[in-house]
């Protein structure tokens, strides 16, 4: 018969006696203790190697995605214009408070011109540092100017070199973990090696470098494996504070420079939750990283001038509310099988009571709309009601935010990954459960349990959590696809560290009858080592042509527009049009716009909606009055947009602007039976015939074959 046990600390017969207990083979800091001076030698050296397997594989790393970077877009050779232009989309906008920082006359002057600006969007002082995530701009501007390297580094080097140095901070941290959870660095180096080989599904820094998930995800590397070690047993009490330390550092840098902090660190929460509810947790430890979560993003709130998305996040809200039922229900683990199953869903319905009701009161309180689009994409997303809602429709219909593409599969499968990752998963799932149900049946069933000896298997604190967190964010990325790189990167510490587990493979060899230690320990250190030849034999021919395959940046269209901008329009002259399109103006020129691609404010996402309208089958006098609402001088308008055919019928921009207009689509194609055809055609098609009824308010100033611009008309 083949059991499965959770280790019990002090107890002498967790491990057959031809294999050691781990638990009496470790110091509280986790290195293996030896009866003679080679012995510590080995592990002094073994630590030495493994150190420096780690910190070369991070600087390969980040050379790797810049030589990739480089090779792509030949970036030190193009101008000016064209480097700024192929920082696409919002990744423009976040890059333009760097060069504004760097331009301005003083740091005093650049923070007072974020704090107070009136050019992101017209008609609006807004306070920047309070509504973006641009803290890491404005550190990175402020090291620029008082470092003595300005005649040796452009600004734009500087910044894209700190993120791909992140980079290797990045691989760093997932090396580490993987090692703190096997007890070997070569875990660290296959998980290392997977992360590099499967570099299209963990990481797209090299060609969205501002983008602030590539900000935020190093540091939540580093907080993972600052998690991981916090959840070993037998620290010192010096060595868990300083532990407790590293995880607010690196959870309070990571919620400084993402704004979806407050939603990944709340699946890390319910992780917690999960596991400390089945008493798989040391709770003492569960509590305190409940406040650090919250004190690090209360902390966050303050620097950006007490953001009211912050402090409306559900985040605080659930950890305030499991504090609270902890306090209320002081004895949830004691009691048998029953009395522990009715404590534990009391205990969840009480959160979860708590959550809605402060999260309502709190938004209430602060009239916060600003991320109810996310929970209307979520409701139409998991099929809660369809609807017409255009901001919900907007992200709907990305493929970025639809579900994980099935060749995702194919690819990590191809590295192995998929595979391992799998099995691993397989084995410590079962082990989870059945150790789950004996911590909630209670003294008498545990005792015994630790009768039967034939196949015992830890699942320990640090291997327990990770895998609730592999198993939780994989249920992310499959629902959203841009959400794959929290799980990917996650999944090749976690295939690497099963692959490298005594635990993991004495339970498969116990399983089929073939166990001993020798056999054991040979199989640990032979499937990695075979695993990364084989990784090294298939791809690194690949590595190489992809290091030597050269590009170049080349869109004309987008140069000749914005130096046409730059020389033909005064400096307060008022851009409309496409919100990826105009981060780019503002970058490039300077200009002020009428949106902007940062969707987290309920008044921009209506005015957006408004712009938007020269899509739509509106009349010229509708538009033009919407547009001078705004300040508007110029209007750009796209082809690639009014003629759509990248998305389907019906995820194309005119159509959702249709159905948010009540009228019908263009098209072959059903039609909802309230939708009424409109009485206008669409304006983008209409104003390039030049008729007199948009003439009188729309000149065009500029054309090529991608962009039309319309100066409006100044009526009295």
């Amino acid at each position: 018969m083949t059991t499965i046990r959770q280790r019990r600390v002090g107890k002498g017969t967790e491990a057959d006696d031809n294999q050691p207990s781990e638990e009496k083979n470790l110091k509280p800091d986790g290195k293996i203790l030896s009866g003679h001076t080679g012995g510590k030698l080995w592990n002094i050296l073994s630590i030495t190697v493994g150190g420096i397997v780690a910190i070369s594989l991070g600087l390969l790393t980040s050379v790797y995605v810049a030589t990739l970077h480089e090779n792509d877009l030949w970036f030190s050779n193009i101008k000016e214009v064209e480097r700024e232009i192929s920082f696409r989309t919002e990744c423009g906008l976040y890059y333009s408070y760097y060069k504004q920082m760097i331009q301005a006359a003083s740091i005093q002057q650049g923070l007072h011109g974020l704090v107070y600006d009136n050019k992101t969007e017209s008609v609006r002082t807004i306070n920047i540092l309070e509504r973006m995530n641009v803290y890491q701009e404005v550190f990175l501007s402020i090291l620029y100017r008082i470092l003595p390297i300005q005649q040796y580094l452009e600004p734009v080097y500087f910044y894209i070199y700190t993120l791909f140095g992140l980079q290797a901070v990045y691989v760093i941290a997932l090396y580490v973990t993987s090692w703190l959870l096997s007890g070997t660095w070569l875990s660290g180096l296959l998980a290392a090696c997977w992360y590099i080989t499967n570099r299209i599904d963990t990481t797209r820094v090299e060609f969205t470098i501002p983008l602030r998930e590539n900000w935020a995800l190093p540091f939540f590397a580093v907080q993972i494996a600052a998690i991981t070690y916090l959840l070993r047993t037998h620290l010192q009490p010096v060595q868990e504070r300083l532990t407790l330390m590293a995880v607010f550092i690196a959870t309070f840098l990571f919620s400084l420079t993402w704004q979806f902090n407050q939603f990944m660190m709340l699946i890390q929460a319910l992780a917690l939750f999960i596991l400390d509810c089945f008493d798989m947790l040391p709770t003492a430890k569960v509590m305190w990283l409940y406040i650090i979560q919250i004190s690090g993003l209360l902390l966050v709130c303050v620097l950006q001038f007490f953001n009211s998305m912050i402090l409306g996040s559900l985040l605080i809200s659930f950890n305030a509310s499991v504090l609270i039922a902890r306090t209320i229900q002081k004895n949830l683990k004691k009691g048998g099988l029953l009395n522990r199953l009715g404590k534990l869903i009391l205990h969840v319905l009480l959160v979860l009571c708590l959550t809605l009701l402060i999260n309502k009161f709190i938004k209430k309180i602060l009239n916060l709309e600003s991320d109810e689009h996310i929970f209307k994409f979520l409701r139409a997303k998991f099929g809660f009601g369809a609807t017409r809602d255009f901001d919900a429709n907007l992200y709907l219909c990305e493929e970025a935010f639809g579900l994980l593409p099935v060749n995702t599969f194919s690819r990590l499968s191809d590295t192995l990954l998929f595979y391992v990752y799998i099995f691993v998963l397989f084995f410590m799932t079962v082990a989870a459960v059945i150790i789950a149900f004996w911590n909630l049946s209670g003294s008498n069933q545990v005792q015994f349990m630790e009768k039967m000896e034939e196949c015992t298997v830890t699942l320990k604190p640090d291997a327990a959590y990770n895998l609730i967190h592999t198993i939780l964010f994989g249920c992310l990325a499959l629902s959203t696809m841009r959400m794959k790189y929290l799980w990917t990167s996650h999944m090749c510490v976690f295939a690497s560290f099963g692959l490298c587990s005594t635990e993991v493979w004495k339970l498969t060899l116990k399983c089929i009858h073939l166990y001993t230690s020798q056999r054991t320990r040979v199989i640990k250190y032979s499937v990695p080592i075979m695993t990364l030849l084989y990784i090294s034999y298939k791809f690194w021919p690949g590595i190489m042509d992809e290091l030597s395959e050269l590009r170049e940046f080349y869109d004309p269209d987008t140069v000749e527009l914005m130096n046409w901008i730059k020389s033909n329009t005064p400096n307060t002259a008022v851009f409309a049009g496409s919100m990826q399109l105009l981060a780019g103006v503002k970058l490039c020129t300077g200009r002020t716009l009428t949106n902007h691609p940062h969707y987290e404010d309920k008044n921009l996402r209506e005015r957006t909606k408004q712009i938007y309208q020269i899509y739509a089958k509106r009349s010229p006098e509708d538009v033009y009055r919407i547009l001078r609402s705004f300040g508007t001088d110029y209007v750009i308008l796209e082809d690639s947009i009014c003629y759509e055919r990248r998305h389907s019928r019906g995820c194309r921009l005119r159509d959702l602007l249709d159905i948010a207009n009540g009228h019908i689509m263009d098209g072959l194609g059903e039609n909802e039976p309230d939708l009424k055809p409109s009485l206008y055609p669409r304006f983008c098609e209409e104003i390039k015939k030049n008729l007199p009824s948009y003439t009188i308010h729309f000149t065009r100033v500029f054309q090529n074959k991608t962009f039309h611009v319309y100066k409006l008309a100044k009526h009295k």
